[in-house]
């Protein structure tokens, strides 16, 4: 397919093709982070609690979840320019109904609504970029998505904070709107299907509403789980556990039912390829280091250390722009060098950052450590996301890029939710584990015994009494205890994270060289 292997422009600039589709993609990004910092401002304006408001959240992503890993269904049965322009549609609309509603109810309707619209972006543009770039190419093309994906979370909690501190929180939401009116009128003129995409939509098979019903329940209850799990304590709650049987039948039928499709809603038998098979368990990977510690460094600083959120943002402000500046590069040395060694490098580089970090972690961080800490994990990050996309396509026929697209989406937006969940509930668990551990040592003779007696002599002699003397060093001497646990906590979690991303590097030997600048096998 000669066609498919120069790429398909549709007569334009093929980079004006990636920065249009790139920012309906950026804004949609940028949406899922933005959100986090106005919360307890959303709750006070519409006289609800803090745990009601992060339905706002978690409605979002269970409808995200759930178009994902179809949209390349819907995008190949109803054409990719249709289905694309349709979702940059529906998330301007629903993000300026957001910015108006009244109340909770119909603000999470609402957002339900963006999320199936914000689903279908990041899956279209990748597939866009991966048919409009030929494959020598694609590494760069893939740079220009992952500069979006990376630069909006970064920025996104910080412009959140400011625009709610300065504004409103339904500014948050308004100002997706010119953004998406723009995109909408660029996306008309620029973006066209390519031959063989109107092909395959000729040959779109029925609607397999089994499938789509088993794949929407199994998603949402499974995204339920991941963010309402550690809240609700995971299996001590009904909830969860009714939940997760739901997900864990639903997505395993829809696996056996799905492999039996002549037309299937998700080509799961593109999992039959090793390559591709493994490097979604390296995207998932991915998404859980790269979410977890994004989660993970902020709260230790504003928690524990007493940093405000715009500090902590700010923190990890720099890591983006290093990524910024490495993806180019990246996306030179994809189509010169064996992708395996890039990815090999980078998740070796990733657990190296992860393993320095659980070891120069303290309660008297300074600033510039923390900066320096994210900037050596985000060097690592900056090989992995391109070299990882390049790789997926390899061997896949052009017709299925949309599926591979929404497979790879889901890949990462499922591990970024499981790499949430694991820090959260391993932070609690370890934290209570080593407050036994140190309380038990708190002895006659030992170091926290004496610092409660010297505390305390401290106070006596400043005309404190001795029982209220007592009392507070005990309260100081508790406060640093618990203090100390939570940091041990931190850094079990960093080093678990570590693990994760080193035992992926003699996993990615597994995978099958590609051909560098040769096109893909059909």
């Amino acid at each position: 397919m000669k066609g498919h292997e120069e790429g398909w422009t549709g007569g334009h600039n093929p980079w004006t093709v990636a920065l249009v589709v790139t920012m309906a993609t950026f804004m949609e990004v940028l949406d899922t982070t933005i959100v986090n910092v106005s919360l307890p401002h959303i709750a006070g304006n519409l006289s609800v609690t803090e745990e009601q408001a992060t339905w706002v959240l978690t409605s979002y992503l269970v409808s995200n979840a759930i178009v994902l890993p179809i949209s390349g269904w819907l995008a190949t049965r109803i054409g990719r320019k249709r289905f694309y322009m349709s979702c940059v549609a529906i998330f301007t609309l629903s993000s300026f109904l957001c910015g108006i509603a009244p109340n909770l109810g119909l603000l999470i309707f609402f957002r339900i609504v963006q999320g199936m619209g914000g689903g279908g972006l990041g899956p279209s543009e990748q597939a866009i970029l991966a048919d409009t770039f030929p494959v020598r190419k694609r590494g760069m093309a893939f740079a220009v998505y992952g500069m979006a994906v990376v630069l909006a979370p970064a920025i996104g909690p910080t412009l959140g904070g400011f625009i709610t501190d300065h504004y409103s929180w339904r500014w948050v939401f308004f100002i997706n709107v010119p953004v998406g009116i723009a995109s909408l009128m660029l996306a008309g003129r620029i973006v066209t299907d390519p031959p063989w995409l109107v092909e395959a939509k000729g040959k779109a098979g029925p609607i397999d509403g089994v499938g789509l019903g088993l794949i929407a329940v199994g998603l949402g209850a499974l995204q339920y789980v991941l963010d309402k799990g550690q809240q609700d304590d995971w299996f001590t709650s009904p909830a969860i556990v009714a939940f997760a049987t739901v997900a864990a039948v639903a997505l395993v039928t829809f696996v056996v039912w799905e492999w039996r499709q002549e037309h299937p809603v998700v080509e799961v038998k593109l999992f039959r390829n090793p390559t591709f098979a493994i490097t979604n368990l390296l995207m998932v990977t991915l998404g859980m280091a790269l979410y977890g510690s994004t989660v993970l460094l902020p709260q230790y600083v504003q928690i524990w250390l007493g940093w405000s959120a715009q500090d902590a943002g700010l923190a990890l402000s720099p890591g983006a722009c290093v990524v910024i500046l490495l993806l180019p590069m990246v996306g030179r040395l994809v189509g010169k060098v064996d992708a395996r060694f890039l990815i090999a490098f980078g998740f070796s580089l990733l657990a190296w950052s992860l393993w320095h970090m659980a070891y120069s972690i303290q309660p008297g961080i300074d600033f510039s450590t923390a900066v320096w800490l994210r900037i050596y994990q985000s060097c690592g990050l900056a090989f992995l996301f391109v070299p990882i996309n390049t790789a997926m396509y390899a061997g896949v026929p052009p017709e299925k890029n949309n599926q591979v697209s929404g497979i790879v989406n889901l890949a990462r937006n499922v591990g970024g939710s499981v790499g949430i969940a694991f820090v959260a509930t391993e932070i609690a668990r370890r934290s209570q584990l080593h407050q036994a551990r140190l309380a038990a040592h708190m002895v006659p003779g030992h170091e926290f015994y004496a610092r409660v007696q010297a505390i305390s002599m401290a106070m006596q002699h400043a005309g404190i009494g001795a029982a209220r003397a007592a009392k507070m060093a005990t309260g100081a001497v508790y406060g640093q205890l618990v203090k100390q646990s939570q940091t041990l906590a931190y850094l079990d979690v960093l080093w678990l994270l570590a693990v994760f991303s080193a035992v992926m590097v003699p996993l990615v030997l597994l995978t099958k060289k590609p051909k560098l600048g040769a096109a893909m096998a059909h």
